[in-house]
């Protein structure tokens, strides 16, 4: 995902290596790369690893800085994450607005920052002071989150706003196209056969009850397929039925299988 090459995860002041580590491991399923760390805790990049398998990529480039305005000298829009409300009035918008905000940055080649501060106290005064953006995180009154947990609320906004284009899924391979009038009428009509058989009707109207199922098919939305399916389960019934009928007609004797009854002649 190219857009995401641009983005910028900026922590100032981590105390705990374990949401460094967590941090890497939401950049990667999220395609982001670039980890900025300004006077971080001591941490020992192989534990890291340990702790986010698979992102030795991002951990081999995270880089350190000793001062915030050096880590984000290069950046061109910087974006402070905060769960407390400031006295001054500055423009605050949640983190999906941020992300649609900035997608058409990302993909010019801008550089944005997505700054988060130390989990005890988040991000200073001074520290807001250089984000042109607030952003604030919808929650409860129990407004604060874990570090890494609003890293990765972030990066999925953005993920998202970019295509979620990191992640294939391969197409259902019994994948099919809708079905015709023909065939959609053809199930209707045995499902209301198969119900006749049931005695479904005995006591509801025919018309109401296929008029509800009409609805719920085509609300249902199914494909050739699925159609096809149900018009197969609908025939069922009715051969299961006719099989048990046939059956009850047939003597006790025939039912089980046994020698025909003696005529009574020597």
């Amino acid at each position: 995902m190219p857009a995401l090459d641009h983005l910028t995860v900026v922590l100032l002041f981590p105390q705990d290596p374990v949401n460094i580590a967590a941090t890497v491991r939401a950049m990667k399923n999220m395609g982001a790369s670039d980890l900025r760390l300004v006077q971080p805790c001591p941490y020992d990049p192989f534990r890291i690893e340990g702790v986010a398998h698979d992102t030795r990529d991002i951990v081999e480039k995270i880089r350190h800085f000793e001062t915030l305005d050096a880590a984000l000298a290069d950046c061109h829009r910087v974006i402070g994450f905060a769960g407390k409300r400031r006295s001054a009035k500055w423009e605050r918008i949640t983190p999906r607005a941020v992300a649609e905000r900035h997608v058409a940055d990302l993909e010019a080649g801008v550089r944005v920052a997505l700054l988060f501060g130390q989990e005890d106290h988040g991000l200073p005064n001074d520290a807001l002071d250089r984000a042109q953006l607030m952003c604030m995180i919808p929650t409860t009154e129990h407004s604060s989150l874990n570090l890494a947990q609003a890293v990765l609320v972030a990066l999925y906004e953005f993920h998202v706003a970019v295509g979620d284009a990191t992640r294939k899924v391969e197409s259902h391979r019994h994948q099919s196209g809708p079905a015709t009038h023909e065939e959609w009428e053809r199930m209707f009509a045995d499902t209301q056969t198969a119900l006749e058989q049931i005695a479904f009707f005995r006591t509801r109207n025919p018309e109401l009850v296929m008029r509800s199922v009409r609805s719920l098919a085509f609300r249902a939305k199914p494909d050739e397929r699925e159609v096809t399916m149900l018009r197969a389960i609908a025939i069922e019934v009715q051969r299961t039925i006719d099989r048990i009928t046939r059956g009850l007609a047939k003597g006790p004797w025939q039912r089980r299988g046994d020698a025909p009854p003696a005529s009574g002649k020597d």
